[in-house]
């Protein structure tokens, strides 16, 4: 079974000044889950946005003292090739951990727990990355059950 990490980043957090965005995703996600067993597999070809719902809107621009309409992200598709061991909510202790639990998912059951407001983007996600989930299904590496399954990997936001 191939396991697939989806990762995003933001604007105005995750990639430093100059930072090339492909090494910048493999940096945060070995950050905030420890993995630096993965292979790149590709870049989603524009940023996908989002509005905040207006009373996490509220709660945010009151907290942070912004005025953020919503977020811009930057999505990615790695394949993990390392041993679930390695997976580490601590990350690798650089950073605040940011998450308390993971799991593989089929693609189709990350869209039924997405965020209301997010869904959008993750179907748009799974539109760009799903001929890569699929062809591992086509290919008979999944024992023809279609067991591709996909480690959504996305940095919360503070509400």
């Amino acid at each position: 079974m191939v396991k697939f990490i989806l990762t995003s980043l933001r604007p105005q957090g995750g990639a430093g000044e100059g930072e090339d965005l492909r090494n910048a995703a493999m940096r945060e996600l070995r950050e905030e889950t420890g993995v630096t067993s993965a292979e790149f597999v590709a870049e989603a070809p524009y940023w996908l946005t989002y509005d905040f719902p207006s009373q996490a809107r509220e709660r945010i621009n009151r907290r942070w003292g912004t005025n953020y309409k919503g977020q811009a992200q930057k999505w990615f598709l790695f394949k993990f090739t390392g041993k679930e061991e390695e997976i580490n909510l601590l990350g690798d202790g650089s950073e605040t951990p940011e998450f308390k639990d993971w799991a593989w998912l089929l693609p189709e059951r990350v869209l039924e727990l997405a965020v209301g407001s997010k869904k959008p983007v993750y179907e748009q996600v799974m539109q760009v990355f799903g001929s890569y989930l699929q062809a591992d299904a086509d290919e008979g590496n999944c024992a023809g059950q279609n067991e591709t399954k996909a480690k959504v990997h996305v940095k919360s936001t503070p509400v």
